[in-house]
């Protein structure tokens, strides 16, 4: 991803969901004014979640989705259901397409349940129009719903614009380090040289970083951490935040003097898509960690491994050290298992504790449900970099910036 394209983590997600032959591919065409998805009078054409990252005016950068029939037959057709079932943990904004010649059906009803369970905003777009008389009448009086026709075009303009005012009703209110800055101030970031990263590029989370300060209207310095002292003594203006990545968290903070606030990527992305109070919460848990516990490390993205790789290699290492110097030298007997992209259990109650990455590849609404479902399976869950200022005893430090989440960290 380049710097000057949206991550598609920060697009809003627009999920396209319904019953088979009720037009939802035609209506994702007419949409986007692609061809993005295979339209058939087949049932069951779309047999797969389609995910398109696209500019849609009025909206401004989207992922579109459509989605399999959600009434799907078969051993294969419940595996299809189960994958568009699953889109719904990061659909930021859902159009239920319902044949308006048949009407709602038992399974629509349920979609909309769905929906107004996991709190997704919803529009009902009765699809092909053209076909019934019965525009005018609006079945139970249900809100957000629209008649549409994807072979003629009849109010496909409207229907985008309706998904417009009701995403700009959710609109993201949080930021990731620009609430904490004032203009003209001096914010220097810490950025080792990541063997996983592409060359020639930083990665998501100093990105959106970087361009966060800067809408603050504060100055950006980036060194690496060898770098660090010789940087912060040529600066005539002392930096009023320093942001480092995780792993040279202990290196950093020593580096660092105490006048100056610090804090990393990692809990900056805790706080700005996750929920900083329940990482730090989730941290305590490193403590007390025993024979047998079974640990759930888990990555919002697919890269490569490398040999060194901070979530199968680091990771466990540093908190089976951490355990041990616990527990008098010795070390418990942990079991570690690894997710990665969208693999995350749906059964998480064996897990004593779930320490996720920052996600950056995943949007607010999927790291919220994640975290949802630890919380309600009453298993702690951290992230990365609160779990190392932890382990590495920085994390109260750390938590400078944000003051009334520091408040909950116990010595």
């Amino acid at each position: 991803m380049g710097m000057n394209e949206t991550a598609s983590s920060e697009r809003l997600h627009i999920g396209f969901f319904g019953l088979r032959n009720a037009g939802k591919s035609s209506v994702v065409n007419a949409v986007t004014g692609q061809d993005l998805a295979l339209v058939s009078d087949t049932k069951g054409t779309t047999t797969d979640p389609v995910k398109k990252a696209m500019e849609l005016l009025p909206l401004g950068p989207v992922v579109i989705i459509d989605t399999p029939g959600m009434d799907d037959e078969g051993p294969l057709g419940v595996l299809r259901v189960q994958k568009a079932r699953r889109v719904l943990e990061y659909t930021d904004v859902a159009v239920l397409v319902v044949d308006a010649v048949l009407g709602m059906q038992e399974a629509d009803k349920e979609l909309t349940r769905l929906f107004e369970e996991r709190k997704i905003p919803y529009i009902i777009a009765f699809n092909k129009a053209d076909l019934t008389t019965d525009t005018d009448i609006l079945p139970g009086a249900l809100k957000n719903t629209i008649f549409v026709s994807a072979r003629t075009g009849k109010n496909i303009y409207e229907l985008k614009e309706l998904i417009a005012r009701i995403a700009g009703s959710e609109e993201q209110k949080k930021r990731v380090v620009a609430d904490l800055l004032d203009p003209g101030d001096v914010v220097l970031l810490v950025v080792p040289i990541d063997s996983a990263a592409p060359k020639g590029r930083l990665i998501l989370p100093q990105q959106q970083t970087i361009r966060d300060a800067l809408e603050a209207g504060a100055s950006v310095m980036i060194t690496r951490e060898q770098e660090l002292s010789h940087t912060l003594d040529t600066l005539s203006q002392k930096p009023k935040l320093v942001i480092t990545d995780s792993q040279v968290f202990e290196q950093v903070s020593k580096d660092t003097p105490k006048d100056i606030l610090l804090t990393s990527f990692s809990i900056l992305f805790a706080r700005y898509k996750g929920d900083l109070e329940a990482a730090v919460k989730g941290a305590v848990r490193l403590d007390h960690l025993k024979d047998g516990d079974r640990i759930l490390i888990s990555e919002g993205c697919t890269h490569h491994r490398q040999c060194d790789d901070i979530g199968t290699v680091k990771m466990p290492r540093w908190v089976t050290g951490y355990a041990a110097s616990k527990n008098g030298g010795k070390a418990p007997d942990l079991l570690f298992e690894f997710t990665s992209g969208t693999g995350f259990p749906e059964d998480l109650s064996p897990y004593s504790l779930i320490i996720h990455c920052g996600g950056c590849m995943l949007n607010e609404r999927e790291m919220q449900y994640r975290i949802r479902r630890a919380k309600d399976a009453g298993v702690p869950m951290t992230n990365y970099g609160v779990a190392i200022a932890q382990m590495h005893g920085i994390l109260k430090r750390s938590l400078d910036p944000f003051p009334q989440i520091r408040k909950l960290v116990l010595y």
